[in-house]
């Protein structure tokens, strides 16, 4: 088998392993628009209170 054929055989070898990872990193980039298209699909967590427990605590510690 000659030099060239042999590079040959390992290019289409190596095409579809390339083409999947090819694959698997584009498609979350792929996904991002149809994901905004969508405005119902948006997930909020509720507003925090705010307690003021952790500048106490913070304050304590350092004393103690």
């Amino acid at each position: 088998m000659t030099r060239i054929a042999a590079n040959t055989l390992k290019i289409v070898r190596l095409l579809p392993r390339a083409a999947l990872i090819l694959v698997l990193l584009a498609a979350p980039v792929l996904a991002v628009p149809m994901m905004r298209t969508d405005a119902g699909s948006t997930i909020e967590a509720p507003a925090l209170r705010k307690s003021g427990v952790g500048f106490v605590l913070l304050v304590s510690l350092q004393r103690g």
